[in-house]
């Protein structure tokens, strides 16, 4: 690798707004303490931080939050613990800290990339949340941002810290079942309105708004509540394919074992069952076709009828298709992958494998060591194959959430009929077509008067990661963002 000096380093930092420090990297053994800053945990970021407390060798040294008030939390809590750490609004200021090992970042979709890539030139190993981008261009300068400065980079998706699934995805791959057939990933998660209003919101006094909008735009707040429901928004947020999908996608393909893109993908999709100021679907079905098999992706956020606080449950039962027990529901949320296979099938979420009369053939079990876990051990032997789901693993799976994100927003409203003519004609998707419209009737719903968006069939070149053919020139242009100076996700990392 080309030795990166001062001049280029500061240079290339100059680029992204900020000077940070030089590359740098303490040496570390065994029984040396790693030291670890966490960047935005309002939400899931927490998770990280309590995990890294209570990893051998491991001291929680830094937070970092645009939030004060998030922030000033932190170090209470962290004070209730006899730890000491360092608090920082802005990232660009943590990460001249030398003495910083890795950074965890659970921010807000929009700055996971540019986090990561921020972190990778000051030396830092990342573990960066779900998704680990907020557009498929961002997400491969990740990749190459690891790859250029030597990083341990891990995208936290947890489904790949099992034991038990890596023994069950062992166990398809055998071909014990016979061949794939297909495979289904959902997300039944109840999500409620976000409200609507009527002009532009306080932005909360607590928040430095330029800092939290990063390289978003700094648009007026046009929505009741600035954390959590950005997710619902396309500025910032990649909605619910975007949110759980890469979990159940990522599995999806890890059982596939397709190293690369999809050939295709179509989405049908909606936002149903309320008016509010959210953008992205909270129905919607996603069509990935890869050589192997196709994957079906389901997302859910109305319950399974109106008035109901569960949502639905599916079961597969045959290598005919999956059928729904009637009357069944469970607790929110219900989430999973299903591989279905030749001779059986294999319920991820359980780790158990059946025939196809629906017998139990093998349960497989393991412990889960935790993805923190996982990262650490990684960033201790600097070997990439420890981190169980690498950088180029998160962004291959993060890009079929996008690559669905995109055929939804490019897509129309349109009649039932129409849908049906344009969905593959088998019975697996016209299944799934049946059931999504089976749910929205449920709650009060009916896709005649209310028609969901139609996707176009978009094709992909896996090997640039561009689209091709009809619409490719549309599609292209979501790849990408404009980046507001100087949060920019640069070209050359």
């Amino acid at each position: 690798m080309k030795r990166i000096t001062r001049r280029n380093f500061i240079k290339g930092a100059a680029a992204v707004g900020a000077s940070l420090a030089l590359p740098y990297s303490r040496v570390r053994g065994a029984n040396n303490d790693i030291r670890a800053a966490v960047v935005g945990f309002n939400g899931h970021g927490r998770t990280h931080i309590n995990a890294y407390n209570r990893i051998p060798g491991v001291r929680l040294a830094a937070l970092c939050d645009a939030d004060k008030d998030v922030l000033d939390a932190g170090v209470r809590d962290a004070k209730g613990r006899n730890q000491t750490v360092d608090a920082y609004t802005d990232i660009r200021k943590l990460l001249e800290d030398k003495s910083i090992d890795v950074v965890s970042t659970a921010t807000p979709n929009h700055w996971h990339s540019l986090v990561t890539v921020w972190a990778c030139q000051a030396g830092k190993d990342v573990c960066v949340e779900k998704p680990v981008s907020h557009n498929i261009f961002e997400g491969r300068k990740t990749v190459d941002a690891a790859r250029r400065y030597n990083r341990i980079v891990q995208a936290d998706l947890d489904m790949r810290s099992g034991e038990a699934l890596r023994e069950a995805i062992a166990y398809i791959q055998r071909g014990e079942l016979g061949k794939i057939v297909l495979v289904r990933g959902f997300c039944y998660k109840r999500r409620e309105s976000i409200g609507k209003v009527s002009g532009p919101q306080k932005v909360p006094e607590s928040v430095d708004y330029d800092l939290w909008c990063g390289p978003a735009p700094k648009g007026p707040l046009m929505r009741k509540n600035l954390h959590y429901d950005w997710h619902w928004v396309w500025a910032t947020g990649c909605g619910e394919i975007g949110n759980n999908g890469p979990h159940q996608l990522d599995a999806c393909r890890w059982a596939l074992g397709e190293t690369g893109l999809p050939r295709r993908v179509m989405s049908i999709g909606g936002r149903f069952g309320y008016d509010d100021d959210g953008e992205t679907p909270n129905t919607q079905i996603a069509f990935f076709d890869y050589p192997t098999a196709p994957i079906i992706y389901e997302v859910r956020g109305l319950p399974t009828k109106t008035g109901d606080n569960n949502m639905d449950v599916y079961r597969s039962r045959s290598r005919n298709g999956v059928v729904i027990e009637s009357g069944k529901s469970s607790p929110n949320p219900n989430t999973g992958v299903v591989v279905q296979c030749e001779n059986g099938f294999v319920d991820l979420d359980s780790t158990t494998a059946y025939d196809n009369k629906g017998e139990e053939i093998k349960k497989f079990t393991g412990p889960d060591i935790g993805p923190q876990a996982n990262f650490i051990k990684a960033v201790r032997s600097r070997k990439i194959a420890d981190a169980r789901t690498d950088i180029l693993q998160g962004h291959l799976s993060t890009c079929l959430c996008h690559m669905g994100n995109i055929s939804h927003r490019l897509g129309r409203q349109v009649g039932p009929e129409r849908i049906k003519e344009a969905i593959p004609s088998d019975h697996d998707m016209s299944e799934a077509f049946g059931r999504f419209d089976e749910h929205l009737r449920a709650n009060g719903v009916s896709i005649g008067d209310n028609p969901p968006i139609l996707g176009p069939w978009l094709t992909m070149d896996s090997d640039s990661e561009r689209f091709t053919g009809e619409f490719s020139d549309q599609a292209d242009k979501l790849l990408t963002r404009d980046y507001r100076k100087p949060f920019v996700v640069p070209e050359k990392v």
